[in-house]
């Protein structure tokens, strides 16, 4: 029986996951407390909803909104100008062999979710699927 590589599977690895939920909490972590000196990450309340981890642990992706969605851009580049030290800081707090590169992209769940508690509440999507 032949193993499978880890490359050869639709989804990440256990280890992916793992990884990026430590992340993800050191992460929100840090942020919460302000930790990052950032004038715009300081006066910003930011949620950090996945981080997806690449199959060599090198590269984390973290997904973050703004609470509200409010100065998203200027967040953003915020955490991407200070992703060194923010890497420093999740270094610290998760024990792992190497510190993974940090990427900041937008949470676009948010709107997503929106969208489709929209679609549900319309007269027509109901009605077919209560029929």
């Amino acid at each position: 029986m032949s193993r499978r590589h880890p490359s050869d599977t639709a989804g990440p690895t256990q280890r992916q996951l793992r990884v990026g939920e430590l992340v993800r909490r050191a992460l929100a972590d840090i942020l919460m407390r302000g930790d990052v000196h950032d004038e715009v990450l300081g006066r910003t309340s930011i949620t950090v909803g996945e981080v997806r981890s690449s199959p060599d642990l090198k590269i984390a992706t973290a997904f973050v909104m703004p609470l509200g969605g409010i100065d998203a851009e200027p967040v953003l580049a915020a955490l991407r100008k200070n992703s060194a030290e923010i890497r420093h800081l999740v270094a610290g707090q998760v024990d792992l062999k190497y510190a993974p590169k940090l990427r900041f992209e937008l949470d676009e769940t948010f709107d997503k979710m929106d969208e489709t508690r929209r679609l549900l509440d319309d007269e027509r999507v109901r009605r077919d699927v209560e029929g």
